[in-house]
């Protein structure tokens, strides 16, 4: 199913966890499916913790953003993203987390005042250095998104090599991230493999669960230059 959840399995749970762009799989929720995620949701007295750090790769119409762009979302969602993937903050550390008056506890009282109780007690605020960087950000928008165009037009060198090469893959097209499958190989001998062969460096999928056994995440993050010196290579070491 493109590795999207089954979310009837969260029945006996309170929350539902859910990174959208996925990383590592680079897999993307239509509108549709974001839609019975909610409805889930709303039918079954959970709530959303939804992560959108990936959401400014997405360039598809039919992929919400945000999950506030489904009807009901604001009864049942808190979303979270960051300027760590947007605009290469990983280490600096700013993000954000949306949370709507409409969110309320069985007895009518809004989440948002006991989310706020907890992080004005545990968190003291991001760092000025942070927060003076995610203005800049925010006053340079056009750059970043020259920037997220960028490393998407090398996850489509990646996305066609691989189709090149007969092999079946997932993301790359929302996200920066491309899961390819190796059916009935191991993730860590699939990576020594590329290591020796290709002398490129991946990301054994079963480092992230086991639903990952057999694949390896392949990352646009990355000089261009060296993006297409990778694929040169796999194309050498993987042609038919």
């Amino acid at each position: 199913n493109g590795f999207f959840p089954d979310v009837p399995l969260a029945k006996d749970s309170d929350v539902i966890v859910f990174c959208n762009p996925n990383n590592p799989t680079g897999a993307c929720a239509t509108r549709a499916q974001l839609e019975g995620v909610v409805k889930f949701a709303r039918d079954h007295g959970k709530v959303i913790l939804y992560d959108a750090a990936y959401s400014a790769f997405i360039s598809d119409p039919n992929c919400p953003k945000s999950i506030f762009e489904i009807e009901g979302a604001k009864e049942v969602a808190i979303e979270s993203t960051s300027f760590s993937k947007l605009a290469g903050f990983t280490g600096i550390r700013l993000g954000w987390l949306v949370c709507c008056d409409e969110l309320k506890f069985a007895c009518g009282t809004p989440v948002k005042q006991d989310l706020g109780r907890i992080m004005s007690t545990v968190f003291n605020g991001a760092a000025s250095v942070s927060q003076a960087g995610g203005l800049a950000v925010l006053d340079n928008m056009p750059a970043v998104m020259d920037i997220v165009k960028y490393y998407m037009d090398n996850a489509k060198m990646i996305r066609e090599t691989f189709d090149e090469l007969g092999f079946k893959y997932f993301g790359g097209t929302n996200a920066p991230y491309t899961f390819v499958h190796f059916p009935g190989r191991d993730s860590w001998e699939v990576f020594d493999e590329i290591l020796e062969k290709c002398q490129v460096v991946t990301t054994p999928g079963v480092g992230f669960g086991p639903s990952g056994q057999g694949f390896v995440r392949i990352s646009a993050f990355g000089d261009k230059d060296n993006v297409i010196e990778a694929c040169k290579r796999f194309k050498a070491a993987y042609k038919k």
